[in-house]
């Protein structure tokens, strides 16, 4: 069994953590917007109603996982090949 070094475990790390901020960036930066829109109309309005900005959030984060889902699996997809790949060659 090899072992492994500093460099590669930072390797590792460095493509996990933008996998994760890759497949969560979607649906956060869209129920940003929403809220954002929601958060104007209701100052704008004179609207103080808190449950009315929270229907367009949950659609705006549907909508984007419907809309962004093929990719972000894609992403995940990738990053479990690199990493079965890399136990394959390091494990054996």
């Amino acid at each position: 069994m090899q072992v492994i070094s500093d460099a590669t475990i930072l390797d590792l790390v460095t493509n996990g953590l933008i996998t994760v901020i890759s497949v969560a960036a979607p649906p956060l930066i869209m129920g940003l917007a929403a809220g954002l829109i929601m958060a104007v109309f209701q100052t704008v309005t004179s609207i103080q109603e808190p449950t009315l900005a929270f229907i367009p959030k949950i659609v705006a984060v549907l909508g984007s996982l419907i809309m962004f889902g093929p990719f972000m699996l894609g992403r995940l997809r990738e990053f479990f090949e690199y990493l079965l790949l890399f136990l394959v060659e390091n494990m054996a």
